[in-house]
Parts: structure tokens; C-alpha cells; sequence
């Protein structure tokens, strides 16, 4: 049955993919905007500009919802411009929660990330942890999705992987990605990439599913990957050949992100934590709730490469 889904984070990367997957299923989509607009027109789709933190805006913005799907998280923090993780994973997820209540809208459907743990080695991790705990004790029929790396065309991350197969970003003569070690030989963690489309899927079937309410589940691909291997593979459909990889220590990233000012690096220390972190899961249970399997990397990746 359609419903009227008020859903945060619309503008990123996957808030996209959930809007176009809400919108073919004929659902009414309220989506919250902040500064970027929405690509997307639709008839059924009303963005809405307001602040998350404003309790009366929220419980207007909420009239006549049947759910909430919510997005809203940070990679890097810009503590001088408010943005953090304790604000946007904690605060803004306690915000949400609190106005779901007031509105009297009880399903809620939230984005975490797979490795969320409360005594994880970086902050990303412990901050979506403590949102989970918001969600999980509340009285709302919940849904949790803990994805691990997502891919799709317009992912920040994917394009940054075109350009290191292309040659076109830095350093230019190699795939880069961190390692253990004194020269990063001892390698990363392993990951299990997941195609967007899969992930707005399975948070538009959740609506309506209720085998998933009160349950966490783990989002990833079938097929667990080296960092090189995944490089590999990436370069191959991109570029039609393997490109070289190499490491770069994490021990000396470390030290840059402590040495040099952070919006002049392309990377932070949570990141180079958690990717020498495993990020893979097991998808028994989300099989048999969903009774779909996510789409390997290599075909997926086919089908929007040419487009990076």
C-alpha cells in the first residue's frame, strides 16, 4: 500500500537511491533538505527545507507520515561548522526519535554501518553505535540497517576510484589504500561491497515487512574482497585492465592526519581505522527475511562503470 514517507539525508548519495526506489513503489515521498536541493522532480515528492534540531518545524514536517526512513550521517567531521559525529549521528538520530513520538508516527527505519560497536578504535563507529541505542530503546517499530561499503555511480567514493584507475588522481601511478606494517605489507581488512540500488531496496521493502521490526541487519554484497582485489576488479570493467595497487602505511596516514590540517587531506583517522577493520557480514538472516541475495560487485559495477 503506498504511504507517506518522510525521509532524511534525501539529497546524498543514497538518499537519492531511496527516493527513486519510493517513488516506482507509489509512495508519497516528504524528503528534508538542509542546503543541497534535490535532482529529482516528481509529483508524489515534497521537499522540505527546515532544521532537524527544530522540534516544531519537525512535528509540522511530520504531519500525516506513516514513516520515517533516517539517513542523516557524516564521514568527516568540520567541528568549527558544527559538524560533527557526536551531533549528527547522536544528536540529530535523538531528535528524530523524540519527534516520531510527538507525531505518533511508530515506524522508524535507520541507517547505521556495519562494524558499529560501543567499544569500536574510532569515533564514527562508536557515535552510530550510540544512535543504534537511541532507536533500539525506544518505543517506535524499528528497523536497523548496518550496510558495508556502498557502490554505485554516484558515490564520492567510486569516482575517486575511477580517477585512480584513469590515472587522472593523485598519486597517479597507483590504486592506494592502507596497510599494517612498517611498509603497509601486512595488508587491510577485508570488505563486501553493496550496490546502492540494493540498499534503497531493502529499506523500501522493510516498510512493509514485519519481520524486520526490532531487527538489526547487516547490508553487504555476496563476495568478500582484499583491497587489491577489489581494485582489481574496479579498474578491469573501468579502464579494461588491472591497475597497479600499493599500500600506503597506516601508522604514516596516522601521522599526516595529526601533521597536516585536515580539509587539505583526502582522508581521516577514523577512516584509516576502519579499514584496517574487517567489514563483512553474514546474510543468512537477511535472506530469509528479504528472500533476495545483494548483486555480486563485478556484474553491478558493469552496469554504471562506463558512467564514472
Amino acid at each position: 500500500m503506498p504511504q507517506t514517507i518522510f525521509l532524511t539525508g534525501a539529497s546524498g548519495f543514497i538518499g537519492q537511491a531511496i527516493v527513486r526506489r519510493l517513488l516506482l513503489g507509489n509512495h508519497r515521498v516528504r524528503a528534508l533538505i538542509h542546503h543541497s536541493p534535490l535532482p529529482i522532480a516528481h509529483p508524489n515528492l515534497q521537499p522540505v527545507a527546515g532544521d532537524l534540531f527544530d522540534g516544531k518545524f519537525l512535528l509540522h514536517a511530520l504531519g500525516g507520515c506513516d514513516a520515517i526512513i533516517h539517513l542523516i550521517g557524516i564521514i568527516r567531521q568540520k567541528p568549527s561548522h558544527g559538524i560533527t559525529f557526536h551531533r549528527l549521528h547522536e544528536q540529530a538520530t535523538a531528535s528524530m526519535v523524540q519527534a516520531a513520538n510527538e507525531a505518533q508516527i511508530p515506524r522508524f527505519i535507520h541507517m547505521s554501518a556495519l562494524g558499529t560497536r560501543p567499544v569500536a578504535a574510532c569515533d564514527y563507529h562508536r557515535t552510530k553505535y550510540n544512535a543504534e541505542q537511541i532507536v533500539c530503546h525506544s518505543q517506535l517499530k524499528w528497523t536497523v540497517f548496518r550496510p558495508s561499503l556502498i557502490h554505485g555511480p554516484q558515490g564520492e567514493f567510486m569516482r575517486q576510484v575511477a580517477g585512480w584507475a584513469r590515472k587522472t588522481t593523485p598519486p597517479f601511478l597507483f590504486m592506494p589504500y592502507f596497510g599494517a606494517g612498517l611498509f603497509g605489507q601486512k595488508g587491510a581488512g577485508l570488505l563486501q561491497p553493496i550496490f546502492v540500488e540494493d540498499v534503497a531496496r531493502a529499506f523500501v521493502e522493510a516498510l512493509e515487512n514485519e519481520k524486520t521490526i526490532g531487527e538489526i541487519h547487516p547490508l553487504a554484497g555476496p563476495d568478500r574482497y582484499t583491497w587489491p582485489q577489489f581494485y582489481r576488479l574496479a579498474s578491469q570493467a573501468i579502464v579494461g585492465h588491472p591497475r597497479l595497487t600499493s599500500p600506503i602505511p597506516a601508522w604514516f596516514a596516522k601521522f599526516l592526519t595529526h601533521a597536516i590540517p585536515a580539509p587539505l587531506l583526502p582522508f581521516n583517522r577514523d577512516q584509516i581505522i576502519m579499514s584496517q577493520e574487517d567489514n563483512v557480514a553474514r546474510l543468512d538472516k537477511f535472506i530469509a527475511q528479504f528472500g533476495w541475495t545483494p548483486a555480486p560487485f563485478p556484474s553491478s559495477l558493469q552496469s554504471y562503470c562506463l558512467t564514472l
